[in-house]
């Protein structure tokens, strides 16, 4: 199936299991976007804030976290983790002091995947994103999975975070991302609920619309690729290097590309994993290398939805 003339997938996208596979994106006919300034490249940055809201048995889970940490060893069900919750409270204490210091001197706006439960545990970083005007959007209560919880409970916790984000930061969030894969139902829900998109797919570098039970709905595709989340597995950055070459091979291509239609990079990262000091250095070369270079665009996921419905959509932000 091919895109129609806005960009819209014309096939039907439905909440529920069965529906239709997003394979046909726009081919070889991209979109003129026309990205403010001129720039090649729109690039987002997305701030994962989830520092104490990770399963552990301090919440009285009785789980640990698992995955996206420093700690290679699991310890077996029903023992607490020390090592593991001290991971993430680094996060808290010492990394997203450093990235706040990092983005405010760049002057460059975030996007926060933030789940509720690490806005309301931490008001001063709730602060920072109210005063700096950076972009909370909703990434569950806690570490919700969405795929586990029935239609009714799935629409509760996407409330319950809109209401206490908006709380904390005094912003109502618009785009969703979650935290593990989406219900068939999600998108729905959001739909339901007001939010203008969502960043739950990785199929594509721009933007698109889809339809979703008879309505517009668009999408911001996130990216695992370009994500300091690679620092954590067998197959991801050995070392700061290599996520500043990955990164920056990236950005130069779509930069490249970008001449002649418009690009998009997201770069997704946690304060406790590239909040190290070697690793956040490999996040500062990267942005002077971006800023070197000239042309690009420093955007909130919510700005890139709102221009390309008016750009390229034809549609009020």
């Amino acid at each position: 199936m091919a895109a129609d003339p806005a960009g819209a997938d014309v096939h039907h996208q439905v909440g529920v299991a069965g529906a239709a596979r997003l394979l046909h994106g726009y081919g070889p006919e991209v979109p003129q976007a026309r990205w403010p300034g001129g720039a090649r490249v729109a690039v987002s940055f997305i701030l994962n804030w989830e520092e104490g809201s990770e399963p552990s048995h301090a919440a009285g889970d009785g789980e640990n976290a698992q995955g996206l940490s420093e700690t290679p060893v699991a310890l077996p069900p029903g023992v607490r983790d020390l090592a593991i919750e001290s991971v993430y409270e680094y996060g808290a204490r010492a990394g997203i002091w450093r990235l706040q210091r990092l983005f405010d001197a760049e002057d460059i706006p975030l996007t926060l995947f933030a789940t509720a439960v690490a806005l309301e545990l931490h008001p001063e970083v709730a602060a920072w994103v109210r005063t700096r005007g950076h972009e909370p959007a909703g990434h569950g209560y806690r570490w919700d999975r969405m795929y586990l919880l029935d239609p009714a409970e799935e629409r509760e916790n996407i409330r319950r975070t809109v209401r206490s984000i908006t709380d904390t930061t005094g912003s109502r969030p618009l785009g969703w991302y979650s935290r593990y894969s989406p219900s068939p139902m999600t998108r729905s829900i959001l739909v339901d609920e007001g939010f203008t998109y969502d960043s739950d797919a990785y199929n594509d570098d721009l933007p698109y619309q889809t339809t979703v039970d008879g309505r517009d709905h668009l999408v911001v595709p996130y990216s695992l690729t370009y994500n300091d989340g690679r620092y954590t597995t067998a197959f991801g950055h050995p070392d700061p290097g290599s996520f500043l070459e990955q990164c920056r091979r990236g950005f130069d291509y779509l930069w490249e590309e970008g001449e002649t239609a418009p690009r998009m990079m997201s770069i997704g990262f946690h304060p406790r994993l590239i909040g190290q000091a070697n690793r956040a250095s490999a996040l500062r070369d990267l942005i002077h290398h971006m800023k070197s270079r000239g042309d690009v665009w420093f955007a909130r996921r919510v700005d890139i939805a709102d221009h390309w419905r008016r750009q390229v959509l034809g549609s009020g932000g």
